[in-house]
């Protein structure tokens, strides 16, 4: 299947959905977020473990080798390349969750993945040209336009594709602003560790309404 971004859109929303159902072998969202919140004190210190455990995990070799239904992609990716953005995709969801965010809120799951490019969400909004200072107001809830969800979907999708050579390739090592010359067609732990602080920053305590299902602080 070609890699443009209706593509990799459905590549991203067929991954959240093992993300929070689970893959063959592999434990859930909420499972995993779970985990680390019985182990530790505080929210802060689950997501610093959890964040150095994923980059640890995100440089070992043979992860791909171990995690079942790949194969079910909805778009021809290397089997480690889509492995690994499961693996970081889940970290952000397992960071939203612990700080109270509802994974099913389509706003939430625009957020997870406006993490994967390694900056905040509010960064990407800023990005795509949106004062978040005068269209959003912690003292007015709202829900957030589906024209900004959609330009943030967009610029995700834009900045996972780059062509290489004749039949293109997704260089996912060019995607995350990082220093120092990392390049590679998979995430590494260098870049799992910048998403994972990009997930901490944009998720935090308080910053969801539970009962209006609304995001109310964006950062």
């Amino acid at each position: 299947m070609e890699l443009n971004e209706v593509n990799v859109q459905k590549f991203l929303d067929w991954t959240y959905d093992k993300v929070l159902n689970g893959l063959p072998g592999s434990a859930s969202v909420y499972e995993l977020a779970n985990s680390y919140i019985s182990k530790h004190g505080s929210n802060d210190k689950a997501i610093d473990s959890l964040i150095r455990w994923q980059q640890g995990k995100a440089g070992a070799n043979g992860f791909a080798a171990g995690l079942g239904g790949i194969a079910a992609l909805p778009i021809t990716l290397p089997a480690n390349l889509a492995s690994v953005t499961y693996m970081q995709m889940r970290m952000i969801a397992a960071i939203a969750h612990i700080r109270g965010y509802d994974l099913k809120d389509d706003q939430v799951q625009t957020f997870v993945y406006a993490c994967l490019t390694g900056q905040s969400a509010a960064d990407v909004i800023k990005s795509i040209g949106i004062d978040i200072a005068t269209k959003f107001s912690k003292a007015q809830i709202k829900r957030i336009p589906g024209a900004v969800m959609t330009k943030i979907n967009q610029k995700v999708g834009f900045r996972l594709i780059t062509k290489a050579g004749e039949k293109g390739a997704v260089n996912l090592g060019k995607m995350v602003p990082i220093f120092g010359g990392f390049v590679g067609g998979t995430f590494d732990a260098s870049t799992t560790y910048v998403i994972g602080k990009a997930a901490k920053k944009t998720f935090v305590d308080g910053g969801y309404d539970s009962d209006h299902r609304t995001i109310i602080e964006i950062n």
